[in-house]
């Protein structure tokens, strides 16, 4: 063997490495984000629920969560998902609306509407999308939009007639998501349930009836578990399951005065938009001119209604210095609604009010390979939880509201070490170390042919 034969193997070699990297073994586990839909922080103590109690021994339990100002499904979801306030996202409620034409549409009918979603802050899963994980969202508020022109890789939109309370869907739902793991490798996914918030809002959080469906909540959860040991996804799948915000009574006549804004302003003169007659919370867009005039006769209307202008919006809820919050917001007292010209809204429950208030506060558990078993946590804001699911997943956040240091007690000390504090910088350090030791080897190797090869001729002649 020639010089030229060893140079053209050498030329080979390194082709062959350059076209073959080593792969990288999967140094993260799985992750499955699970809402309840209106479960309040103690929906649990009044009502036997083994299973619940089962996770709170074998993982992680918070005395509660707060979720972020305004306690509504889609903004509180999507601060979840994000890590950032609501007037940093933009989903500033339920209802997606045009001031100009009047429109409303309701929650379930905005879940395919990119434009409601899509504000430049991008969601958990597109950021997981582009660092090469596989992600999926089934019924999760938000997982039907397109964010940059880019789609969850695996979406199921729940239609506006889907029942939340059918308990042999929930644990087909279950099987479906598992199989998505095991299957088809997916690496994270979000799962939402609509209840017990339909039935908090049917029949109150302090009935029978709620305590009924936190009971099939907890047969469940007991379902989901099995349902990981069955699949072998113990060692290799976290969970946290989580929710948007609790529950209160509604207060009604004849008991207290309803929150009635027609009794104190006329509408048709002073009024161009409203989104109002939706629980505790709302907004208005005065007509031209009429602003300061709205404003002076609200403030004082009713004992129980705040009013404010959006620039006077308190800070702590983070939530009015998005464009789209209206001129002027309205909240009331816990269990006051807030109607505009008619008392229309007939629920015995209801959300939206003051995050501070503990009847918003709602539940954290965690349980898995990567958290501590029996660790009760300290309460904390649900923008956390994004930053605890980055590191959980070993992948960069966007920029974000969130800290992990608030999460990062509950990990196992081993987790604390895995690959979620690597960066791009490190990660492109770790590659050329492994080109450099492949190309370091293969010299190594053709040295020693070629010192072998000249030995022998030398003897030969």
């Amino acid at each position: 063997m020639g010089l030229g034969a060893l140079a053209l193997l050498l030329s080979i070699l390194l082709g062959w490495a350059g076209s073959h990297p080593i792969p990288e073994r999967k140094s993260f586990n799985k992750l499955l984000l699970i809402s309840f839909d209106g479960f309040r922080w103690n929906y649990d103590q009044d009502v036997d629920t083994p299973n619940m109690d089962r996770l709170a021994r074998e993982g992680v339990k918070a005395k509660y969560l707060t979720p972020p100002f305004v306690t509504m499904t889609s903004p509180s979801h999507f601060t979840i998902i994000s890590g950032r306030w609501i007037e940093d996202h933009g989903v500033i409620h339920n209802m997606m609306f045009n001031t100009e034409t009047g429109w409303k549409y309701s929650f379930k009918t905005t879940q395919n509407k990119t434009e409601w979603w899509d504000n430049g802050v991008l969601p958990l899963w597109i950021t997981a999308q582009r660092q090469g994980r596989k992600t999926a969202s089934f019924h999760y508020p938000g997982g039907g939009a397109k964010y940059q022109g880019e789609a969850v890789q695996r979406s199921l939109v729940e239609s506006y007639t889907h029942p939340d309370s059918n308990e042999t869907e929930w644990r087909e739902n279950i099987d479906i998501v598992m199989n998505w793991f095991t299957q088809e490798d997916f690496d994270f996914v979000t799962l939402y349930y609509g209840e017990p918030d339909n039935v908090g809002h049917l029949f109150g959080p302090e009935t029978e009836r709620r305590r009924v469906i936190i009971q099939q909540i907890d047969r469940t959860i007991g379902y989901l578990v099995e349902a990981i040991e069955r699949h072998g996804l113990t060692d290799h799948l976290n969970v946290i399951i989580t929710s948007d915000h609790g529950m209160t009574t509604v207060k009604k006549k004849p008991n207290v005065t309803e929150i009635l804004l027609t009794n104190y302003i006329k509408f048709s003169d002073l009024v161009k938009f409203h989104i109002v007659d939706y629980g505790g919370f709302g907004m208005i867009l005065p007509k031209p001119g009429k602003e300061e005039i709205l404003f002076q006769t609200l403030k004082n209307a009713h004992p129980h209604l705040h009013v404010y202008r959006k620039d006077e919006f308190p800070e702590r809820f983070h939530y009015a210095k998005h464009e789209r919050v209206l001129p002027i917001l309205v909240y009331a007292d816990s269990g006051y609604n807030i109607n505009a010209q008619l008392i229309i809204y007939f629920n015995k429950g209801d959300h939206g009010f003051d995050n501070d208030l503990m009847d918003m506060k709602t539940i954290f558990r965690a349980f898995g390979p990567d958290f501590k078993k029996n660790y009760l946590a300290e309460p904390f804001d649900s923008i956390h939880i994004y930053p605890l699911m980055c590191k959980l997943l070993g992948i960069t956040p966007e920029p974000h509201n969130g800290s992990l240091a608030i999460t990062q007690e509950m990990l196992t000390d081993s987790s604390s070490q895995q690959p979620g504090e690597e960066t791009l910088g490190s990660s492109v350090f770790r590659n050329t170390a492994i080109g450099l030791g492949t190309f370091v080897g293969i010299l190594t190797v053709l040295f020693v042919i070629a010192v072998t090869y000249t030995a022998v001729q030398r003897k030969k002649k």
